[in-house]
């Protein structure tokens, strides 16, 4: 049995392509600063800072695959905490290379951003470009394959706070109504979670390394039409609020995509979770958690 080692895999992303390995026969191991609430028996679960190099290196032995999760990916906090985000996502990635590099992997998989193509997203772009110009570095000059998986709008259960789609149908269900700060032209290939799980593990399957997969969605939607799915999937009349201030905004709004001369492979599921249904389970989940709190 094939060990592989999910690095961050306590988090949104991470855990639900640990559960997608551990599915599909892989030997997991979570490496994370935390325990994962979704800990599957089948798991083996080590807990460490990214920076701890001989605790990580202790955890890849023996790996085949690595998958790279960890790190700041809010772009706020990244605004709000540039050197943190530095330490964790640059000095992170390169310990977690070292790691890689002492337990022979045949490959190291980079959860990156489709932000990497675009002048946007704060300190959280800026070392997200830099850690993949590093990964490139250690496969020219040690000889270490990798793919980055640049992932588009991610939601599902599990999501952070700060996750957009949570965010919103948060709002709607709580308070019945919508403050959005844009101006509800922007547009997002939203995929789910567990969509982007399947496609990630799927990667191991192809004999192809030292190249970027998009995972994005195959429903594209502008703000405005996501949040009057949201009001109607909610039960809750239109109330929404769109942002008239300028402001420096760190989000990309038609596109992510510059000039530039990154390339990647699209993939997107032939089969999907229907981002309709997404959202009614959001509600759901949103409504037990607030039931939840009120029968405490």
């Amino acid at each position: 049995m094939d060990k592989v080692v999910v690095i961050g895999g306590s988090g949104f992303m991470g855990s639900h392509t640990a559960d997608e390995l551990t599915k599909r026969g892989y030997a997991v191991s979570i490496y994370d600063r935390c325990s994962s609430p979704w800990l599957l028996d089948q798991q083996q679960m080590f807990v460490g800072d990214m920076l701890d190099r001989n605790t990580l290196t202790q955890c890849c032995k023996d790996a085949r695959y690595i998958f790279h999760f960890g790190g700041i990916a809010d772009i706020q906090e990244s605004l709000d905490q540039p050197l943190e985000t530095i330490q964790s996502n640059i000095m992170g990635t390169t310990i977690a290379l070292e790691a890689a590099l002492e337990a022979g992997v045949e490959r190291f998989l980079y959860a990156s951003t489709l932000y990497v193509y675009s002048p946007f997203g704060s300190f959280y772009r800026a070392t997200k470009q830099a850690a993949e110009i590093l990964i490139e570095a250690y496969q020219e000059n040690l000889n270490l394959n990798y793919t980055f998986l640049r992932y588009g709008s991610l939601y599902g259960p599990r999501a952070q706070e700060w996750n957009g789609l949570k965010q919103y149908v948060t709002q709607v269900v709580c308070t019945g109504k919508l403050d959005y700060a844009g101006t509800g032209r922007e547009r997002r290939e939203y995929i789910h979670v567990e969509d982007a799980a399947r496609l990630t593990v799927d990667v191991l399957s192809s004999p192809n390394s030292n190249h970027a997969v998009t995972l994005s969605g195959s429903q594209a939607l502008s703000s405005s039409e996501l949040i009057e799915m949201i009001f109607e999937i909610a039960g809750v009349t239109t109330n929404v609020s769109y942002s008239t201030v300028e402001s420096k905004n760190e989000h990309y709004e038609m596109t992510p995509y510059r000039y530039t001369p990154k390339t990647a492979k699209k993939v997107v599921p032939g089969e999907y979770i229907d981002i309709g249904q997404g959202i009614l389970d959001l509600v759901a989940q949103i409504n037990q958690e607030n039931d939840s709190k009120f029968s405490e």
